[in-house]
């Protein structure tokens, strides 16, 4: 699975999982899709995303991603 797809997956996780929170628990919660939201949006522009970062530090790169793709 290539790193692109990994920090899909997880945005997408993280979204779901907060919308089900604010229905359920409180509407607070809305404000980690707020922030999820946000950081997709500056990753557009910027080219720069953080999750990114944590995940090729952890070593959860895809054996087809380089360190430097930008």
């Amino acid at each position: 699975m290539s790193l692109e797809h990994r920090i899909r997956m997880i945005a997408g996780t993280i979204i779901l999982a907060s919308l089900a929170l604010a229905h359920w628990a409180s509407p607070y919660w809305l404000w980690l899709t707020a922030f999820v939201g946000a950081n997709l949006l500056q990753s557009a522009f910027t080219r720069w995303c953080l999750m990114e970062d944590i995940l090729r530090k952890a070593g959860l790169a895809g054996p087809g991603d380089s360190a430097y793709h930008r």
